[in-house]
C-alpha cells in the first residue's frame, strides 16, 4: 500500500512539471519567459527577506549572550518586538516616507499603507519588496538595542523603535535608494546599506547609549572602565553565525532578481567577514597576550557591515583588504569609545555599525571597479585606486557627513524627549535586580538564583 502511494505522489508530481502544457497566470493566458523570471526573482527576494528577518535572532542572541544572565528575558523581548513594531509603522509611513513620490528629494509623500499599486519596483511584486524592506527596515532598529542594554526602560526602547522605523531610517533610505532621493541623483552608492542601515542604527546607538548613560559600575570614580562579561559566549557565537547567515540574504538579495551576480556578491561578503575576524583575532592577540573571543566575533560582522556598501562594486582582493581594516577599526573603535569618550556599549553595536558603516561607504569610493559593476549589473564607476580620482569618493563622503549630521540630530532630540517624558534609564536598583525582573517580572532563567557579592547582586 505504501509503495502504491509513493508511485502516485511520484505521478502527480511528474504530470504537475512535465505534463501540463501551460501553467496559467492571474488572468488565465500561458505563462510566458518573462513572467517565469518575475516568478524566480520573487521567490529570491522572498528567501532573501526569509534570511534578513532571521537576522533578528542574530541580534538578540549576539545581545543576550555578551550581557548578564539577569537582563536575557529583556534582552530576548526587544528583539522580537523592534521588528513588530517596525513591521507596522514601516507599512503604514516609513515605506512611503522612503520610496513614494518625492517633495525636492528629501523625503517620500505618498503612498501610506503601501497604497502604490501600479508603480515599478524592480519588476517584483509590491509585497515582496515591502516585506525585503521590512526586513531592512527592522535590523537598522535593532543595532541600537545591544549598545543600550541592561539600563534602558522598555517603554522608551519601543518608542524610539517606532521612530527609527518610522522616520529617521526612511529619510536616508529615500535620499539614498529612491529615484529622485538627492544623494541618489548625485550618484552616491550604497548597495546593501553601510550608510543607510548599518550607519543610521549605529548612530543612533551612539548617541542613546552616551544619553541613556552607563550601566551602573561599569566606570570607577576615575572613568577607569570596568570589565562586566557576558554570561554566555556559545550564545554570542551563534548569534554571529545567525547574523553572518543572514547576510546572504542582505547583500546578494539587494540585487532583487536571482541573477548571477548573487554568487559574486556572497563571495565578496564571505571574504571580507573571514578577513575582519582574522585581524581582529590576531590584533588582540598582539594587544593582549591572548586572541580576543568576542571581538573576534565582532571582527567578523565588522567586515559583514564594510563590504555592505560595495559588495557589488569590488573585486575579491579588494573584499579582503576591506574586512581586514574593519577588523582592525572595530578593535580600536571599542577601546576609543569606552575609554576616551566614556560610552558605555556592551556589545561593541557602535564601532560594529556606526564606525565600520562609515568605512565601507567611503571603501566604494576607493575600491570600486567600473567593469565589475557593469558585469554585476549596477553602476559602472571606479574608485581612487582604481583610475576614477576623487570623484566618486567626494560622493561617499558627501553620503556620509549628511547622514551622519541627520542621524545625531533627530536621534538627540528624540532621546532628549524620551528623557524628559517618559525616561530612559532603569534606575540603580533596578539594574542590581536586573531588566527581567524589573522591566518584565520574569527571569530567563529561573532555576538559578542571582549572586550576592558586596557590591550586590549580580
Amino acid at each position: 500500500m505504501r509503495r502504491t502511494l509513493v508511485v502516485l505522489a511520484l505521478a502527480a508530481v511528474f504530470l504537475a512539471l512535465f505534463a501540463t502544457p501551460a501553467l496559467a497566470g492571474e488572468e488565465g493566458e500561458a505563462r510566458t519567459p518573462e513572467s517565469s523570471v518575475t516568478s524566480l526573482d520573487t521567490v529570491w527576494v522572498l528567501i532573501a527577506a526569509a534570511l534578513v528577518f532571521f537576522m533578528q535572532a542574530g541580534f538578540f542572541f549576539l545581545e543576550g549572550g555578551l550581557t548578564r544572565a539577569k537582563n536575557v528575558s529583556n534582552a530576548m523581548l526587544k528583539g522580537v518586538m523592534d521588528f513588530c513594531l517596525g513591521a507596522l509603522v514601516f507599512w503604514m509611513i516609513g515605506f512611503a516616507f522612503m520610496f513614494g513620490f518625492d517633495r525636492g528629494g528629501f523625503v517620500g509623500t505618498s503612498g501610506f499603507l503601501a497604497n502604490m499599486a501600479g508603480a515599478d519596483w524592480n519588476g517584483l511584486p509590491l509585497y515582496a519588496f515591502l516585506l525585503f524592506q521590512i526586513a531592512f527596515a527592522g535590523a537598522a532598529a535593532t543595532i541600537l538595542a545591544g549598545a543600550v542594554a541592561e539600563r534602558i526602560k522598555f517603554s522608551a526602547y519601543c518608542i524610539a523603535t517606532v521612530c527609527i522605523t518610522g522616520l529617521i531610517y526612511p529619510v536616508v533610505g529615500h535620499w539614498i535608494w529612491a529615484e529622485g532621493g538627492w544623494l541618489y541623483d548625485r550618484g552616491m552608492l550604497d548597495f546593501a546599506g553601510s550608510t543607510v542601515v548599518h550607519t543610521v542604527g549605529g548612530i543612533c546607538a551612539l548617541v542613546g547609549a552616551w544619553m541613556v548613560g552607563p550601566r551602573t559600575g561599569k566606570f570607577n570614580p576615575d572613568r577607569s572602565p570596568n570589565a562586566i562579561p557576558g554570561h554566555n559566549i556559545p550564545m554570542a557565537a551563534l548569534g554571529t553565525f545567525i547574523l553572518w547567515l543572514g547576510w546572504y540574504g542582505f547583500n546578494p538579495g539587494s540585487t532583487l532578481k536571482a541573477s548571477p551576480a548573487i554568487a559574486t556578491i556572497a563571495m565578496t561578503t564571505t571574504l571580507a567577514a573571514s578577513a575582519g575576524a582574522v585581524v581582529a583575532m590576531f590584533l588582540t592577540w598582539i594587544r593582549y597576550g591572548k586572541p580576543d573571543v568576542s571581538m573576534s566575533f565582532n571582527g567578523a560582522l565588522a567586515g559583514l557591515v564594510a563590504i555592505t556598501a560595495g559588495c557589488a562594486y569590488v573585486s575579491m582582493v579588494s573584499a579582503a583588504v576591506i574586512g581586514g581594516v574593519a577588523g582592525l577599526l572595530v578593535v580600536f573603535a571599542v577601546e576609543f569609545i569606552e575609554r576616551r569618550l566614556g560610552v558605555d556599549d556592551p556589545v561593541g553595536a557602535i564601532s560594529v555599525h556606526a564606525v565600520n558603516g562609515i568605512w565601507g561607504t567611503v571603501a566604494v569610493g576607493l575600491f570600486a571597479q567600473a567593469s565589475l559593476g557593469e558585469a554585476n549589473g549596477v553602476a559602472a564607476v571606479s574608485g581612487l585606486f582604481f583610475g576614477g580620482g576623487v570623484a566618486q569618493l567626494g560622493r561617499q563622503l558627501l553620503g556620509v557627513v549628511s547622514v551622519v549630521a541627520w542621524v545625531a540630530v533627530t536621534s538627540t532630540a528624540l532621546f532628549f524627549a524620551l528623557k524628559k517624558t517618559v525616561g530612559i534609564r532603569v534606575d540603580d536598583e533596578g539594574q542590581k535586580a536586573g531588566l527581567d525582573i524589573t522591566e518584565h517580572n520574569l527571569e530567563a532563567y529561573p532555576d538559578f538564583q542571582p549572586t550576592i557579592s558586596e557590591k550586590g547582586v549580580i
